[in-house]
């Protein structure tokens, strides 16, 4: 498989790099309601991170801040040392619930092809059409065998299941070779299989890539042999570390306000048990 991403570059290890993502003391109201307060959060490059929490907690509302699509009611986000903000070409973001019909008949390669051209606008001329076009379908092509699309990228997407839509929406969001990765519930409505196979995907582009992955999510099972770190959002608070350290009745008890037990079933899936809130489960 080809990477077509420049190797990272080697860090000595006696220094620590800058992290691409810091948040400081970072919070957002609506009205005089606050969604969360208080987020302290550093994303090294390569870190695969998942965004936790029960339905309304504000998981989506934390990747939009990063993303600059949601101001902050007090505290910092930067990203790359600027400001976060809309539009950042170096980040790949997959929104939230983005599925294609039956009768869209629009070939894969086309839709992730889309992640070259379409904001672009414009005739070149025709010699330098034809190099960028040339150079764009080999970036297409390299993005689709990232992910392990080949086999079907040449049908049209309608037809597809939506474990294979997904994989080639996150090859739409790779063609501009990212250094981010945003994915908004990108494992939502598809069966455990599926799920499996996008979630191993996106871990090796992390790896390959050395690309910081941000991933909201309600169900960590999926993901708990690929994530570094969790952030866990609920009541307008925020635990960061390890699925070890931040999925545990004491953690999840305090972040409740209320008791809370995590149970560890025989095949490694975590299970929370607890208020009626956390009945659709973001634990499986």
């Amino acid at each position: 498989m080809t990477n077509f991403l420049p190797q990272a570059p080697q860090v000595s290890s006696s220094v620590d790099p800058a992290p691409l993502i810091e948040v400081r003391e970072a919070a957002v109201s609506l009205g005089a309601h606050t969604i969360w307060r208080d987020v302290r959060l550093s994303i090294q490059a390569g870190e695969f991170i998942a965004i936790l929490g029960p339905n309304g907690a504000g998981k989506s509302t934390l990747l939009k801040a990063i993303l600059g699509l949601v101001p902050l009611s007090q505290g910092s986000i930067t990203v790359f040392g600027q400001p976060a903000r809309r539009g950042n070409a170096a980040i790949g973001y997959v929104p939230q619930r983005r599925h294609f019909d039956a009768d869209v008949h629009v070939r894969g390669r086309s839709v992730v092809r889309l992640g070259l051209d379409g904001g672009r606008w414009g005739l070149p001329l025709p010699f330098v059409a034809r190099a960028q076009a040339r150079a764009a379908a080999l970036r297409v092509q390299q993005a689709i065998d990232l992910v392990g699309a080949t086999a079907y990228a040449d049908r049209p997407i309608g037809e597809l299941s939506g474990g294979e839509q997904q994989r080639l929406l996150i090859a739409q969001a790779l063609v501009t070779q990212p250094r981010i990765l945003a994915l908004d519930e990108p494992l939502d409505n598809l069966d455990l299989r599926h799920q499996q196979a996008v979630a191993t995907v996106i871990r090796r582009i992390s790896r390959e890539m050395h690309t910081s992955v941000l991933l909201v999510t309600h169900d960590i099972n999926p993901l708990l042999a690929a994530v570094d770190r969790v952030i866990y959002v609920v009541h307008g608070q925020v635990a960061v570390g390890t699925p070890a350290e931040v999925i545990t009745t004491e953690t999840l008890s305090r972040l409740y306000g209320t008791p809370v037990e995590v149970l560890h079933a025989s095949d490694g899936r975590i299970v929370v048990v607890g208020q009626q809130e956390m009945e659709e489960g973001h634990h499986g």
